[in-house]
């Protein structure tokens, strides 16, 4: 049994409690799925305190922990073993403003070729910089490596201002672990007149490096600008992009590719709460922010204690509080009000000045603004909640002949140097041309005192009065994609030097062009002061909404938003909505390898956080080290090679170890809706797990998902991939046991099995089929005490479906034939079978795609030559590779036996 260390955090500092632990009870960890197929529960650790002091009685005012314990208590529970040994230290760096740094020196102003590594581990999506020496406001720009949504790229600067960026084109193959080590190199001059750029990767900084993709050329020598700026590994402060967040374990920066080490902190050999050391290059390196190098331990679990139910016997004598602790899952499930739409969720969180989302219910005379001092505006003739507004938005109001909305905006400096003005709206068709209606009249204090927007089928106009009357501005063109379809219209108004430059641009939402209109005159451009608008009837059907008010340098907080972020890929998203509500995550993987999602609903956080996974069929799991979600897209399950291999012959397998031959994932019948669109069907008509009754197959199974998918052309492959998980022939091993006490040599990688991964069975019986098994894990139980010992218990899938095809692979490369069957019958000692192909090509020759196996009646053989380029062929084998010895009889289906499967 190991040795544990139980701890609270208490008043925001971990206080151990192992010596409270009672030990006569075991401790229960249960992580992932409870059954096959349904959503992953909340992570919980069972554990049991011993009370007799009071401590752990909440509302005991003598007990040392009163006002310190109560609901939702972090809990951390680690364990230490001799097979686990000490775990190494890192760089925690965990958000925003977070990194380690070291100041300029001559030796890191490499203005050659230069040779940059990082080991680290990527918790976060979209784009990140890893390493830099670049301060970008101060035009002090050297170098900077970062990962644009998964892919690799290097920056540098020949003068400090001026940018050349390389770019791969396809991103870093990232483990389930996220961790991988990034190396770029830039050769300034390579010979031919021009420059290169290499990308490379390795699981650390210890190699071995493979080259990702060809090398980047470009035209010209080119040099690197030495600057001023310091060495930063993470969130570089002058800059916008997002900083890594995750684990830095290492990093190399040298003069010359291959070169001279000029930086090499190495975080792995830093002592806990270390803040700054000197490594071997002789740079003395700075964490910053809420960087820290923390102490390492293997964490089993960490949640939080909901309840705290005291017991006690019936003398008093003994006293305890048998807590279970959950995962973040737990809370983030409570709660059933839905999120707002990513319009309003974008918009009220941004710089805005004043922002009405015009989202009201039916009935309402007016429009509410979530911002704080911010006036409701005023609503004549608007039928609010009519229709349905953009993907990004609920359902906003439609206008009537002579509604008005009218309304103050407030004052504020922000707008003193610019300001903007943006909505969004839909028109069916344009009014007759020389009718001009508004679309929206803003008065200001200004030169133009009162700004007019009109549009007809001639023109879009911008009109400009000032306080006399007299017109200041009026200028308009073409309304091209004016109507039609849900646009957005933004007159954006700055002041340069004694001018007032104005520009006004109409777009349809999700299009990369629109209208254009600008001037300038001389003038103050003063502050917006009220929206006052008046719509005629010739504007039809005519529906707007998500009107705000910014400064003009304010970051564009409608884009994305407008069609609720619609093609997100899973990491995307939830990367996204757990930094808008403030809930720690971790994600993992490529962005480009996951299925596209449909727009982002108005629905509760966890619904909407468990709708990504159920579309994806990755795991939305928590981690193990820290109170927070953690995604694994479902590609890492693809071809993914073992965690852990167990033989059953051998100690640590527990009985009882049972293959299932049941039907509780058998799904033949398949018919996915995408939601707001389309649908397709997948249906099984032959093989042994079809429709058709048995013994043909085993009737209808249906399953009816609907998935918020990104276009109409992925439900065939999401009907096709669920059909082929449905149908995957195979026996379940429902619950692997591991025991850990009787197998000290598996502790390590056991216990380093995550939700997701994949353990191999070798040895197995010859009565439960194949001798080796591949399993994908989706759930655990973690027993530790007197009882159990230390057991493992893993729930588990069938991972063959999860072996898909790749390009030039020897093993799940090759594709299957149509049809093929033995020709004659062959004895059990046969090793020369004659094939017949009825339909498809036939069986290759050629010595390079030598050997394959195959699978002829549930033995598996292995071809080691094949002769005959037409049917019959005749078929040199070694016979029973699976310990299967039978007779062979003419006619038995002969199949491929690792046959390509393409991925979703």
């Amino acid at each position: 049994m190991p040795d544990i260390q139980a701890e609270l955090q208490l008043g925001g500092v971990w206080t151990d409690v192992t010596a409270d632990v009672r030990r006569i009870d075991p401790i229960e960890i249960t992580r992932g799925r409870s059954d096959e197929g349904a959503r992953i529960d909340p992570s919980t650790c069972v554990i049991a305190l011993d009370n007799r002091s009071g401590r752990y009685s909440p509302r005991n005012p003598a007990g040392p922990y009163y006002g310190l314990i109560g609901r939702n208590t972090p809990l951390r529970l680690s364990v230490t073993s001799p097979e686990l040994g000490t775990p190494p230290t890192y760089l925690d760096v965990p958000g925003p403003g977070s990194g380690a740094s070291t100041p300029d020196t001559a030796a890191l102003d490499i203005t050659g070729d230069l040779d940059v590594r990082i080991d680290c581990t990527v918790y976060n999506a979209g784009w990140i910089e890893l390493a830099a020496k670049y301060n970008f406001p101060a035009n002090q720009r050297s170098w900077q490596l970062s990962l644009t949504e998964g892919r690799p790229a290097l920056r540098w600067s020949v003068d400090g201002v001026a940018v050349i960026e390389r770019t791969a084109p396809v991103a870093v193959p990232v483990p389930a672990s996220g961790r991988v080590a990034v190396r770029a190199d830039l050769d300034v001059d390579d010979g031919a007149g021009g420059h290169t750029v290499t990308f490379w990767t390795a699981p650390t900084l210890a190699g071995p490096w493979t080259q990702h993709g060809d090398p980047i050329t470009g035209s010209g020598t080119t040099s690197i600008y030495a600057s001023t700026a310091p060495l930063v590994l993470g969130d570089n402060l002058t800059q916008t992009l997002a900083g890594l967040v995750g684990r830095v374990h290492g990093a190399e920066v040298r003069a010359g590719i291959g070169g001279t080490l000029v930086a090499s902190p190495n975080f792995t050999a830093q002592a806990p709460g270390t803040s700054s050391f000197v490594d071997a290059a002789g740079r003395t390196w700075t964490l910053y922010g809420d960087a820290t190098i923390p102490a390492t331990r293997w964490t089993r679990f960490a949640g939080e204690i909901s309840s705290w139910p005291p017991r006690r016997d019936l003398s008093g004598q003994l006293a305890w509080v048998p807590v279970e602790a959950a995962g973040i899952k737990r809370r983030l499930g409570q709660g059933t009000d839905p999120l707002s739409s990513t319009l309003r969720r974008s918009l009220a969180t941004s710089d805005a000045v004043a922002y009405w989302p015009l989202e009201d219910a039916r009935g309402s005379t007016q429009a509410y603004s979530p911002l704080p001092g911010v006036q409701p505006l005023r609503a004549r003739g608007l039928a609010f909640a009519a229709d349905d507004g953009p993907t990004g938005s609920l359902p906003l109001p439609r206008v009537s002949a002579d509604a008005t909305l009218i309304g103050p905006i407030p004052q504020s400096a922000a707008l003193d140097d610019g300001w903007r003005i943006e909505m969004v709206y839909y028109l069916p068709a344009l009014a007759a041309a020389g009718t001009y209606p508004d679309l929206l009249r803003i008065a200001s204090t200004g030169h133009v005192v009162l700004w007019t927007i009109s549009v007809d089928a001639g023109f879009m106009v911008v009109y400009g009065t000032d306080a006399d009357g007299t017109i200041v501005v009026n200028t308009g063109d073409v309304p091209g994609a004016a109507a039609g379809g849900w646009a957005r219209l933004r007159l954006e108004v700055r002041q340069v030097g004694g001018d007032t430059e104005w520009t006004l641009t109409w777009f349809q939402i999700g299009a990369s062009d629109g209208g254009f209109l600008s001037g300038s005159h001389t003038g103050d451009i003063g502050r917006p002061t009220a929206v006052d608008t008046q719509f005629e009837a010739v504007l039809g059907d005519m529906q707007l909404g998500h009107l705000s008010v910014m400064p003009a340098t304010a970051p564009d907080r409608y884009a994305g938003a407008d069609h609720g972020y619609e093609g997100d890929r899973p990491t995307q998203r939830i990367t996204r909505l757990c930094r808008e509500e403030g809930v720690p995550a971790t994600v993992v993987g490529r962005v480009d390898d996951q299925v596209a999602l449909g727009p982002q609903q108005a629905a509760p956080l966890l619904d909407l956080l468990e709708e990504v996974a159920d579309v994806d069929l990755g795991y939305l799991t928590e981690s193990r080290d820290t109170v927070a979600l953690h995604y694994r897209p479902a590609y890492l399950s693809y071809n993914q090679p073992p965690a852990l291999v167990l033989d059953y012959t051998a100690p640590g397998v527990a009985a009882p170890l049972e293959p299932t031959d049941d039907d509780q994932a058998v799904r033949n019948d398949i018919t996915v809706t995408r939601r707001g669109g389309s649908a397709a069907r997948a249906t099984a008509t032959t093989g042994p797990l079809s429709v058709l009754p048995p013994p043909a197959g085993v009737g209808r199974y249906p399953d009816t998902p609907e998935l918020n998918l990104y276009r109409d052309s992925q439900l065939a492959d999401a009907a096709a991939w669920r059909l082929h998980l449905g149908t995957w022939d195979a026996a379940r091993y429902p619950v692997v046991r591991v025991d850990l006490a009787a197998a000290p040599h598996l502790i390590a990688a056991a216990t380093a099995v995550d939700i997701g991964d994949l353990i191999r069975l070798t040895g197995l019986p010859l009565t439960d089929g194949p001798g080796e098994v591949d399993l994908i894990v989706q759930g655990a139980t973690e027993l530790i005490g007197p009882g159990p010992g230390w057991m493992l218990q893993f729930a588990c899938t069938p991972a063959g479906p999860w072996a898909v095809a790749t390009l030039d692979d020897l093993v799940v490369g090759r594709a299957d034939t149509t049809g093929s069957y033995l020709d004659a019958d062959a004895d059990e000692t046969a090793t020369s079978l004659s094939i017949a192909t009825t339909a498809g090509p036939v069986w290759t020759t050629d010595p390079a795609e030598l050997p394959y196996d195959l699978d002829i009646d549930g033995e598996r053989v292995t071809v080691t030559a094949m002769s005959g380029t037409t049917s019959p062929q005749t078929a040199t084998v070694t016979r029973s590779v699976n310990g299967v010895v039978k007779t062979l009889a003419a006619e038995a289906r002969v199949r491929l036996g690792d046959p390509a499967i393409l991925a979703l």
